[in-house]
């Protein structure tokens, strides 16, 4: 399993005194703002920040770290992924999963043939997708939804496609 997971995305600075807007990927910010500090990604380049405070502001949150006093310096951080420990992910409730823990999954039949791989679960008009690399080496996207996905395993490392035909 994955022990850290990118929780949110850097944005524009927020106001004069270096806070930045934060966007929690999970729509969430309670567990953000108990952090004291985070990582913060850009390209591959990680830094460990330290938190100096939030602000709950609408759509988003405004963080403040240690040693980022102005917009000008706030800039520089703008577009980074915030990452942090799985303990300070948001807690799942039941038959809830970490989009990290689901990605590399083999995807298979009822009868055990492996189809693919996913990939990520992408966001879509209508809800969530999952993004599959099939054997073949293709993507395609399938409704990642209790009617077409059955039972997730973890352990094993796969997950039922109930309806294969969504593949073609």
């Amino acid at each position: 399993m994955t022990e850290r997971f990118v929780l949110a995305l850097v944005g524009s600075p927020f106001g004069i005194n270096g806070f930045v807007k934060v966007k929690s990927l999970s729509g969430e910010y309670e567990h953000l703002r108990r952090l004291n500090s985070v990582t913060l990604k850009t390209g591959n380049t990680e830094k460990l920040w330290e938190i100096e405070d939030t602000l709950l502001i609408p759509k988003a949150l405004a963080v403040k770290f240690r040693g980022i006093n102005s917009p000008e310096t706030a800039k520089t951080i703008n577009g980074a992924e915030l990452i942090a420990d799985r303990s300070s992910a948001i807690p799942l409730e039941e038959n809830e999963f970490y989009i990290e823990d689901l990605k590399g999954l083999a995807v298979i039949t009822e009868t055990g043939e492996i189809l693919g791989y996913i990939t990520n679960i992408v966001e879509g008009g209508g809800g969530n997708l999952a993004e599959i690399c099939l054997i073949s080496g293709e993507l395609r996207y399938a409704p990642f939804r209790n009617e077409f996905f059955g039972t997730i395993n973890l352990e094993n490392d796969n997950v039922i496609l109930l309806c294969p035909w969504v593949l073609e």
